[in-house]
């Protein structure tokens, strides 16, 4: 029988093939099999499959360890899976569906995203960020309250036995299982799933410490897995690799102050790539702006809506009074009142810049972070650049937005790059000629290195490790600019003293403090006019203040002053969704925040805030909130918004393409309490890609303007770079 369904496959599946190793697709249905009809053994030997067509085939499970290191597409739609887990062997899986399957519940989906980490499409969905996220972001919120059941209930014994081992597992997996609470009800079976693996995983390093529990889950995961990561977050999701501080670890060298760049070989290797690789254009089609001023019937009809609050149109607005607290904000702490027209763009170019080995199909490299290089007078200010950098796979770019010309670009194979910021630093020449300020570029990622790049010279002069794990942001001291701030996933913020550089392009690098953290940090602001006294930085856990001036206390380690918090209109039993997934200053004085699962993007006062006493217990105070800006209702997290400082300016993309704009320059007409309209939503443009018809607008992780307001940049997260241009009046 065996040798005959072996036939059977081979003449019906791959008529050229010779044995059953060499085929690479296959569908059961059309040739009239189940498969319940292939023993195991041979189908093991599938070991070249690339594509599987299951569905119809009432398939209650999926055979158990079976290994098909090939497959990438495997279709079982329209059967009666029950039990999702046993698909855990096929690791190299990116595309399943699973449709018409009656039992898959929204938990099996979660398990499914965990399972397989390379799965980026689910039931034709790109699930990539949700996948991001569930991977890293919520498996450390998980493993920091099973750790908080460890440390309050539990301590290994002593004598430790196989029997006494065996019993506290036992305990410890029902007690973690029973009191940890978090996400959504409706997820409940996935979260107690996840929370007895982390669990023994947890128990496990303890008594195991070669194992690092920490790092080696996520490590097969991560390594081909597109982050978001998060982690913008990836960010993956992104998202990159998240741990929780299980076991003691080595401190960071504060001494690494040796260049990278001290031999020709390793400097010739490291050089940029000056237009080395044409960036792959896409044709934009002309579509229309909604929300550009929304008359009364264009809100009704275009307005994206909101779950908690009712559109506002004309006469609305018109008929409130000037009774609500919002009416406050006509003092010192508001907007200017101006009559400066509202800021209107047009689309310029959509690039794909960061695509690997130059491949125009690559449509999966995540792009997570941009800024606009700064003027060498120090602050950025008096005048606008139109060079970006962007960040996201391996590469690092510098484009020209006029032109939409790639003027550098920065590979490091292996690399994963979250963050990147600009700065300017002197530049001594070793004789008497006075030392001159120069542009300089820092990025991070995945491997927890800062790249210190001089585009201007075409040369990475440098390197060093600011963590063990990766870096999820990095952000200069704009007025002090060799101070350089980093952010890990191992929940530390560092303050260095990059320095400065020489002709020969050696430096020094210090480590001046080091706050702790207690979630992954996402964001770092430092107040425009005192960015030396405090910063800000958005957490997976709040929005938290730290005291970061030197010399005001002996210790180099710091704690947080206090966290600031903001209305939670996501009612959920179990959790409350503090993320704060965006932060910029609009003003000196005025933040803009968003925060996960809520549709709005709050406008807050920093002196005021500031100037009250947090709670003993919490340090938390509550953010003095001007103003609500309508925003998307979704739940993708990881959106970061940005501000043109000084222009009145936000603008915050979402999941669909889009970019948010909000010019509000004038809080008084905006009295009502009800949230701000957009100014203008610019609509994804719809590019063309020659064979392959309209792309569908994907998330946009991150935005970026210039200090004039003359360009914006947006950056997606299927490996497209689009560029607005604002229209001369």
């Amino acid at each position: 029988m065996e040798k005959i369904t072996e036939k059977l496959l081979l003449e019906k599946a791959s008529p050229k093939a010779t044995k059953l190793e060499q085929i690479k697709a296959l569908n059961l249905s059309k040739m009239g099999l189940k498969l319940q009809d292939l023993p195991v053994k041979l189908l093991s030997r599938l070991q070249s499959l690339e594509r599987w067509d299951l569905s119809g085939n009432r398939l209650q499970e999926f055979p158990k360890n079976l290994e098909l290191r090939a497959l990438r597409y495997l279709d079982l739609s329209d059967n009666q899976m029950e039990d999702v887990t046993t698909l855990e062997s096929l690791s190299s899986l990116e595309e399943l569906k699973l449709d018409d399957n009656f039992y898959v519940t929204v938990s099996d989906n979660y398990k499914l995203m965990v399972l397989l980490p390379k799965l980026r499409i689910y039931n034709g969905k790109d699930v990539s960020t949700t996948a991001n996220h569930l991977r890293y972001v919520y498996r450390d919120n998980l493993k920091t309250r099973i750790v908080a059941v460890w440390e309050k209930n539990f301590s290994l014994p002593d004598p430790s036995t196989a029997e006494k081992m065996s019993t506290l597992e036992k305990n410890f997996v029902s007690a973690a299982a029973h009191q940890v609470k978090f996400g959504p009800s409706s997820v409940s079976d996935f979260t107690k799933w996840r929370v007895e693996i982390l669990a023994k995983e947890f128990l496990r390093s303890l008594t195991e410490p070669k194992e690092d529990f920490d790092s080696q889950e996520c490590a097969d995961v991560k390594e081909n897995c597109d982050v978001a990561a998060s982690s913008k977050r990836k960010r993956t999701e992104a998202a990159a690799e998240t741990s929780v501080r299980l076991m003691p670890r080595k401190k960071l060298r504060s001494d690494l102050t040796t260049s990278p760049v001290d031999s020709s070989r390793l400097k010739s290797s490291l050089r940029l790539k000056h237009q080395a690789e044409t960036p792959i254009r896409i044709s934009p089609l002309k579509t229309s702006r909604t929300l550009s001023t929304p008359t009364k019937a264009q809100t009704k009809a275009e307005a994206p809506r909101r779950s908690s609050k009712v559109q506002q149109t004309k006469e609305e607005k018109s008929q409130v009074g000037q009774k609500d607290d919002l009416s406050k904000c006509r003092n010192a702490h508001a907007l200017p009142k101006t009559k400066t027209r509202p800021v209107r763009l047009e689309q310029l170019h959509v690039l794909q810049c960061h695509s690997k080995q130059n491949s125009a199909e690559d449509f999966s490299t995540q792009l997570w972070s941009c800024a606009f290089q700064p003027f060498p007078d120090s602050s950025g200010s008096g005048g606008g650049s139109r060079l970006v950098a962007t960040c996201g796979g391996d590469s690092l770019c510098v484009i020209d937005c006029e032109t939409g010309m790639v003027m550098k670009k920065y590979k490091v194979p292996g690399e994963e790059f979250f963050s990147l910021a600009w700065s300017t630093v002197l530049m001594s020449s070793g004789g008497e000629a006075a030392a001159q300020l120069c542009s300089v570029l820092a990025a991070g990622g995945k491997r927890g290195l800062v790249k210190l790049v001089h585009p201007r010279n075409n040369v990475a002069y440098g390197e060093f490790r600011a963590s063990r794990k990766s870096l999820a942001v990095l952000r200069f001291n704009h007025k002090q600019g060799n101070f350089l701030f980093t952010g890990s996933y191992d929940n530390k913020i560092i303050m260095w003293d990059i320095g400065g550089v020489d002709s020969s392009y050696n430096f020094k690098v210090v480590q001046l403090l080091a706050l702790e953290v207690s979630a992954t940090p996402l964001h770092i602001c430092l107040p425009p006019a005192s960015p030396s006294t405090h910063l800000l930085t958005a957490c997976e856990d709040g929005l938290h203040c730290y005291n970061t001036q030197l010399g005001t206390s002996s210790t180099t380690k710091r704690s947080k002053e206090a966290e600031v918090t903001f209305p939670i209109y996501k009612e959920d039993k179990n959790y409350e969704y503090h993320t704060v997934d965006g932060l910029s200053f609009l003003t000196d004085d005025i933040v803009a925040a968003k925060v996960y699962m809520h549709s709005s993007i709050y406008l807050w006062s920093w002196s005021r805030t500031k100037c009250q006493r947090p709670d003993r217990k919490s340090k938390a105070v509550c953010a003095v909130v001007l103003a609500e800006l309508q925003w998307a209702n979704t739940e993708v997290p990881y959106l970061a918004l940005n501000t043109c400082l000084g222009r009145d300016y936000v603008a915050c993309g979402d999941e669909k393409g889009r970019i948010w704009t909000y010019h509000v320059n004038d809080f008084q007409k905006h009295s009502s309490g009800k949230p701000i309209l957009p100014t203008e939503v610019l609509e994804w443009p719809s590019p063309v890609r020659k064979g392959l018809g309209q792309i569908e607008g994907p998330s946009i992780n991150s935005v970026a303007m210039d200090p004039e307001l003359h360009y914006l940049v947006a950056l997606s997260d299927k490996n497209m770079v689009i560029i607005w241009k604002r229209e001369e009046s």
